[in-house]
């Protein structure tokens, strides 16, 4: 058992195998920058409110030789081989393996969540770079089946030109890599810009990169206030598409800021799934997997289940069960190999789950558990149940981002669908029934980008990542995410056997 390691008064650098993974300055042009009297933003372990370090806050001048260095390094990436882009991507996905428990080390300190949670990250995260390596040698046009005399007609996919990522605090280090591994692989140059809450697993990753001996300016990673440097960004012309995971209210600026430029816009944005429960399930499995949608990242997922749908039958009997499954979970700091909730980011996560549960109290749900900060610090919140949630409560409509568990019942399958689906969101569903048409029927109906039928593990490179309705627009993963940096074009050759313009 590894425990208090992010209580350790020794610097990062010393809980780490490699010390010089981690990394207190940007990463632009292939080299680290760190600006003279640059303000400085510290970043803390939310476990224990501990400093792990500083990261500089970049100005203007410092984000344009970040995309004059971009733009540079796409000129030549652009035309580089397939094969030549693979080697490269394999060559950084074997570091990332190799260096795997470092890696996960940061994310714990950065972010939290159990230490085997975070190793499950990185592996995660690594399978995409190695699925876009292969990627990269399939990126296939096709010919067309002419309608014009002596033509030939072909289509091949371009790289759009420099990308901008931008990623969220919740999973530091798979959202940047399977973002970045499509656009590398499709022959863009990236920009990066991780949440200054958690930017050492970027910065890590840079890191790596340099060492698997990417091109200057290929991979860039952005340090600072987030407002003002992705405003930069979206103003400049050269910068072609804008890949962004985080809250839907944030998405929709960056989509109004990228309209000004028309540029490529891929977003994974909210999610409030719905769980949905039929009596047919044996309740065991049911309650496993309820606990599972809900409570992984201590509950800071886009794909935790928010709200939990239970059919009347059975209801009485799962709630008792889900509670009691609720209270057993440990909550603590993330190197205690026995923890299952760690600390929530920041104190407005905090604020956010008691004024939910306060609210969804006042209004007539049951509190059956929790309800209150946790003793393990500051930013931990005991995991809560409340039942019996209704429609007016801020947690039916709004997303959490917490340990809290929202119990409703429902009676027909069309009560529920439509209860599902009336939400702005889209992004995941789960559905849990023995029947086979039912799970057809369901799968069919839900306006989700992505369900799971008895099945919360739905992810991985494979599979196109996304939702619809306002919880984004685009897919990461299959062959989709290679086709998000992508530019399809058309060419109409005459072949010379018949004259005519």
């Amino acid at each position: 058992m590894q425990q208090g390691l992010s209580e350790n008064p020794a610097t990062v650098p010393d809980l780490l195998r490699d010390p010089t993974l981690f990394r207190e300055a940007a990463f632009t042009g292939g080299r680290w920058l760190l600006p003279a009297g640059a303000e400085h933003i510290e970043v803390r372990n939310p476990s224990s409110g501990r400093l792990l370090g500083r990261i500089p806050v970049l100005g203007d001048s410092d984000v344009d030789n970040a995309i004059s260095a971009a733009r540079e390094a796409f000129s030549s990436w652009r035309s580089s081989m397939a094969e030549s882009r693979a080697e490269l991507l394999l060559a950084w996905y074997r570091l990332i393996i190799q260096h795997k428990e470092d890696l996960a080390k940061l994310i714990t300190l950065e972010q939290g969540k159990p230490l085997a949670e975070s190793i499950g990250e990185i592996e995660y995260g690594a399978g995409f770079v190695r699925w876009f390596a292969e990627e990269a040698r399939r990126a296939y046009g096709e010919t067309i089946p002419t309608h014009l005399p002596g033509r030939n007609l072909s289509t091949v996919y371009e790289p759009c030109g420099v990308a901008v990522l931008i990623t969220p605090w919740n999973f530091p280090h798979a959202m940047l890599v399977r973002k970045a591994a499509a656009a590398i692989a499709a022959g863009c140059s990236v920009i990066a810009l991780q949440s200054e809450e958690t930017p050492f697993s970027a910065l890590a990753l840079a890191e790596l990169a340099d060492r698997a001996g990417f091109p200057a300016g290929l991979i860039n990673v952005l340090t600072g206030h987030a407002k003002p440097i992705v405003a930069r960004l979206c103003d400049e012309p050269t910068v072609r598409v804008v890949s962004f995971t985080g809250s839907t209210a944030v998405g929709r600026i960056i989509l109004q800021q990228a309209s000004e430029t028309v540029k490529r816009v891929c977003m994974e944005l909210g999610g409030h799934a719905p769980f949905i429960g039929f009596p047919d399930v044996d309740m065991d499995t049911l309650v496993d997997a309820a606990i599972a949608a809900k409570f992984q990242t201590s509950g800071q997922d886009c794909l935790a289940a928010n709200r939990i749908y239970i059919h009347h039958h059975i209801y009485d009997e799962f709630v008792k069960e889900f509670t009691r499954r609720t209270e057993a979970l440990k909550v603590g700091d993330g190197f205690d190999d026995s923890v299952e909730i760690g600390p929530l980011q920041h104190e407005g996560q905090v604020r956010k789950a008691i004024d939910h549960v306060q609210d969804a109290v006042a209004k007539g749900a049951r509190l059956m558990t929790g309800g209150t900060r946790h003793g393990a610090g500051e930013l931990f919140y005991t995991p809560t149940v409340l039942a019996d949630v209704t429609p007016e409560m801020k947690i039916y409509t709004e997303e959490t981002f917490g340990p809290v568990a929202a119990l409703c019942s429902f009676t027909t399958e069309q009560e529920v669908l439509s209860a599902a689906n009336q939400s702005e969101y889209g992004l995941a569903a789960y559905v849990y029934s023995r029947d086979v048409e039912t799970c057809l029927r369901m799968s069919s109906n839900l306006e989700y980008g992505m369900v799971g039928v008895n099945s919360i593990k739905l992810t991985g490179p494979p599979i196109p990542f996304g939702g619809v309705k306002q919880s984004g627009m685009g897919r990461e993963g299959a062959r989709y995410g290679l086709r998000e940096f992508s530019n399809l074009k058309y060419i109409c050759m005459n072949n010379g056997s018949t004259s005519g313009s």
